[in-house]
């Protein structure tokens, strides 16, 4: 006996006690599934047959089965459930979370119950309490479909219960095995010739009757067609719309959901009370001159429309009015109220029309969500969704979205068929960028595509948040903030910290042979947002003006009028490279260095730095001084003089390491700009080109404006290579006994996974005078280095592992046009994890 149950539902048995619930249950159901009203009376009370503890148990079996049902996990529930009051309250449940309550009842002869009952040392109840469930039962069996359950099925007798086996059926609305593609098309409303045209546009094949009129449409690639609801009404000819639509989804060619106008078609052909307005009048006086069989064809199809659907695994949603995550793929009154009307906000507006609840504006779902129902001048997309109503009926277009391409098609209507109440160019405004707070706070988890999920607490959440509330820019331009660069291994050598034989037998380690080793400049780690123009910056990222400079921690490099000539130059050099055609794209996100460090820490190096060193250039030579003089004395000072000779002659190096980051500037002049990776464009990431390809890039724009650009040396390693390495080694000591920092040694490939999971992305070799400036003046005497040496690398590995692969994630999610908040996951996770107790000096 096959019993069919939705593959998202409330089971619910029913049966007196000693009918066999629990073991039936076992038998079909995962232990997980099942939720026994005896076992929770016994989590909270330590007797699964305490009757008292009853309202407590089903407190907590109720708040489980919630949780569960949120998930959308079927949940079985084993308890009599004989009153119709104890069902009341979980069709209610099943109602709140959108899933469908299923009955199976066990309906044995009581003797048998009694029987069981009596043969369990804990049941010590009479056969007059079974007696009570079977009149209960009895009286229930009739009732349990007006009760709200959508599937009642009734075992009588132990053979049925014995032969009883489940099926599980997809819900209407899950398509999610149907992949596409799809051309996904708005609301037609009657307009029959705007629709032909689109297909035309679209590459369907027409096919006609005897009469010449429309019936099917086929891709000659396979492509089906998806409608979104309201074929039908106001138009000039709903009978040729439907004609054509139902042919195409009989033939497999289309699929469509439920609009709002046609589920008031319905009730009208079927004789209801309906306010005949809104176009209705036009469509029941157009199908009125068909014959009947086609009407009952389009009663019959309309009705059998479901609210929404659910395709390519999850990733796409198509329903009339749109559809908030908590509703997809579920199933209620609810569900499709929203799905075929939308939501008000109870208000109405100047022209009399209700005004609709912006839930697009309020959507964090991951599924890509389809729409009509609210007319638009034109398409935008909102947070992952996208209207397709662009007023065809009313004069504007019909328009259409290839997906998975994302590629907007329309064709303009051919007249005004039906003047609209509102203006289509009046729909109310929005911020579909604004981002909520709820978005970035608390205890978080941001899935990466390279290191699974990252983890971010509520401290530094907060932390992050009073960075970028006080210091950022606005985030709309934060398409991306760099990760922290770990040191390479300490050195075991006696006068360094750092030194390249660590790094290149670290890469050779895990299985990277070729490295490139470029020099680190004497700048600033910056991140170049450029656009084709300031139309690109607001349509692309909504903010004004032509992109943005700006630090790895969100700050902005110039003030607005000279970041905007920054970018003006820049622009210049990435249209005179032939760049925006190359990559097909108007816009282009740059990693890079800028220089000098002076430019943007120009106070730190005065309060901090310069401070330090002339504080020790006054004091430390006057000290030699007096020590070298009381030792013409007699007076036993030797060592201590030598250890402020050698401190003397550290404030001097000191001095000279950081005087090499600062140069004079004036607006421009002065500033030199280093990139060494692209990062970004339209629809593409970069982390899989190898790093001379980069540099290459790099070069073009440095042709195009030498005195603004700046050429990142660099030199490839073979790691396995004695003759390279030392050639690398040599390099490096070239560079650093030049006053240079020191250099980068990064996978040749770039994106690099091993064995356990992403490579370091690059680790940073620095010279013995840089680190001056990171350690102090002093951090050269013998005892300081070896304290140094014991410094620990994990956790700075870790941290900048993961933030590697948030940056990844975000690069990937702002080519691909996802909505902000999703960009900005990433970009604010960088920033939390800053927080994390990492010693900065490392």
């Amino acid at each position: 006996m096959e019993l069919t149950i939705p593959d998202l539902s409330l089971v619910v048995l029913i049966g007196a006690s000693g009918s066999g619930k629990s073991t039936f249950a076992a038998r079909h159901f995962a232990p997980t599934q099942v939720l026994s009203s005896d076992h929770f009376r016994g989590l909270v009370s330590d007797d699964e047959n305490d009757q008292s503890a009853t309202n407590d148990a089903f407190d907590v079996l109720h708040y489980l089965a919630g949780k569960r049902l949120a998930a959308g996990r079927v949940t079985v529930i084993d308890a009599t459930n004989v009153q119709q009051r104890a069902r009341a309250s979980l069709v209610a449940l099943a109602r709140e979370h959108n899933v469908l309550p299923v009955a199976v009842v066990l309906d044995l002869p009581e003797d048998v119950c009694v029987a069981r009952n009596a043969a369990r040392p804990d049941r010590d109840f009479g056969a007059h309490v079974v007696r009570r469930h079977q009149n209960d039962l009895r009286k229930s069996l009739r009732h349990l479909k007006k009760e709200g359950f959508r599937k009642v099925h009734v075992l009588r007798g132990q053979s049925e219960v014995d032969a009883a086996t489940f099926t599980y059926e997809r819900m209407l609305n899950d398509l999610r095995h149907e992949t596409g593609p799809f051309d996904v098309i708005g609301d037609v409303h009657g307009c029959r010739a705007e629709l032909e045209e689109l297909l035309g546009e679209l590459g369907y094949a027409l096919s006609r009757d005897a009469e010449g009129r429309a019936v099917d449409a086929v891709h000659p690639e396979g492509r089906r067609a998806a409608f979104v609801g309201d074929l039908v009404d106001r138009g000039p000819d709903t009978p040729g719309v439907l004609r054509l639509v139902m042919g195409m989804v009989r033939a497999g060619h289309a699929l469509a959901v439920s609009g709002n106008h046609e589920h008031k078609l319905v009730q009208a052909l079927r004789g209801r009370a309906v306010k005949v307005a809104h176009g209705l009048g036009e469509s029941l006086a157009q199908l009125a001159e068909e014959p009947e069989e086609f009407r009952k064809e389009v009663e019959a199809f309309c009705y059998d429309l479901v609210s929404h659907y659910v395709l390519d695994g999850g990733a796409l949603v198509l329903a009339h009015a749109g559809l908030p995550e908590r509703f997809h793929g579920r199933a209620s009154g609810r569900v499709r109220g929203f799905a075929l009307y939308g939501d008000t906000t109870g208000e109405t507006d100047e022209f009399g029309l209700p005004v609709r609840y912006p839930w697009a504006e309020d959507y964090r779902g991951k599924a890509v969500v389809l729409y009509g129902h609210t007319p638009v001048p034109d398409v935008e997309w909102v947070n992952g969704t996208l209207c397709l109503d662009t007023g065809a009926v009313f004069g504007g277009r019909l328009t259409a979205l290839r997906y998975p391409e994302k590629e907007v098609v329309s064709v303009a209507a051919h007249r005004v068929w039906y003047e609209p109440v509102r203006p289509l160019g009046s729909a109310p405004e929005h911020e579909p960028r604004v981002l909520n707070l709820g978005d970035v706070t608390g205890n978080r988890a941001v899935e990466t595509g390279h290191h699974g999920r990252v983890g971010i607490s509520a401290e530094h959440s907060a932390a992050a948040l009073e960075v970028m509330s006080r210091f950022a820019i606005d985030p709309r331009r934060l398409a991306y903030l760099p990760p922290t660069m770990a040191p390479t291994a300490t050195s075991a050598r006696e006068d360094v910290l750092e030194h390249p034989a660590e790094a290149f037998a670290g890469f050779r380690g895990v299985g990277v042979a070729e490295v490139l080793c470029e020099e680190k400049h004497m700048g600033s780690r910056a991140v170049v947002l450029v656009c084709l123009d300031a139309e690109t910056a607001l349509r692309r990222f909504g903010v004004e003006g032509t992109g943005a400079v700006h630090t790895r921690t969100g700050r902005a490099f110039f003030p607005a009028e000279l970041g905007e000539a920054f970018l003006e130059r820049v622009r210049a050099a990435v249209t005179s490279a032939g760049l925006w055609e190359e990559f097909g794209t108007d816009w282009l996100l740059l990693d890079a260095e800028l220089l000098p460090w002076s430019a943007k820490a120009g106070g730190l190096i005065r309060e901090q730095y310069a401070a330090v060193g002339a504080a020790a250039n006054a004091v430390l030579p006057k000290a030699v001084d007096a020590l070298a003089a009381a030792r013409e004395r007699g007076i036993d000072v030797g060592d201590l003089l030598a250890r402020t000779t050698s401190r003397a002659a550290n404030g001097v190096a000191y001095r000279a390491a950081y005087r090499r980051y600062v140069w004079d500037t004036d607006g421009l002049d002065g500033i030199r700009l280093a990139p060494f990776q692209v990062l970004a464009s339209e629809g593409r990431t970069y982390e899989g080109d190898p790093h001379p390809w980069h540099l290459a890039v790099a070069a073009r724009l440095r042709a195009a404006d030498p005195e603004l650009f700046t050429e990142t040396r660099n030199l490839v390693v073979d790691t396995t290579d004695e003759r390279s390495l030392a050639a690398g080694t040599a390099w490096w000591e070239e560079l650093t006994a030049a006053g240079g920092e020191g250099m980068v040694v990064k996978p040749l490939a770039n994106l690099v996974r091993g064995r356990r999971g992403l490579v370091q992305p690059g680790v940073k070799v620095r010279g013995r005078e840089y680190l001056r400036i990171i350690y102090g003046p002093d951090y050269t005497e013998t005892a300081n280095l070896d304290r140094l040496r014991k410094r620990s690398l994990g956790g700075k590995r870790s941290l900048a592992l993961r933030e590697y692969a948030l940056g990844l994630e975000g690069l990937r999610r702002v080519a691909a046009g996802e909505p902000l908040w999703r960009v900005h996951e990433c970009v604010f996770a960088v920033l939390a994890l800053e927080s994390e107790p990492v010693d900065p000096r490392l």
